[in-house]
């Protein structure tokens, strides 16, 4: 794997990301919150779980000692965590560009958030990242359906490689 490779993840995390928040921005309220059944009970709640991923990991590469876990702390509406969800999306492409393919191997040591420590390179985190986002998305455009949008477009890494 090579840091292009990852440059390349990133830019389309990125892109997904931005078609998502672009469609969440258009929800009202009730859609936003309605309680739905999947891996988290709303809308709201799945975008906050992955922004807060992205936001953790990325605090993690970074060094940070002591990352804030959004869902413990995060006390803003709808447009404020979209807004850090740009911000996350734009910190990992940041992080990614300042690599070199030998610091792909270097190891990061992180605790969890129950405190359980661990230690693994940056290219683990950085597939487990935009995996995980990848898989939550795919949820967000299930619950968007559910909720009466359809106004949606495919997310998949090949259309995004179609428009680059």
């Amino acid at each position: 794997m090579t840091v292009k490779y990852f440059i390349e993840l990133a830019k389309y995390n990125q892109w997904a990301n931005n078609k998502i928040i672009e469609w969440a921005d258009q929800l009202k309220d009730e859609q936003w919150n309605q309680s739905l059944v999947s891996s988290f009970p709303s809308i709201a709640d799945t975008v906050l779980h992955i922004v807060a991923a992205e936001k953790v990991w990325h605090d993690r590469l970074m060094k940070v000692e002591n990352p804030v876990w959004l869902p413990f702390t995060f006390k803003g509406g709808k447009s404020e965590i979209l807004a850090v969800w740009q911000d996350s999306s734009n910190s990992l492409i940041d992080y990614t560009e300042n690599r070199t393919n030998d610091s792909l191997n270097d190891l990061i040591a992180y605790k969890r958030i129950n405190g359980e420590a661990f230690t693994q390179p940056v290219f683990e985190i950085l597939s487990h990242v935009f995996n995980h986002s990848t898989y939550h998305r795919g949820q967000l455009v299930t619950l968007l359906r559910q909720v009466g949008f359809t106004d949606i477009s495919s997310t998949d890494l090949l259309q995004y490689y179609k428009l680059v």
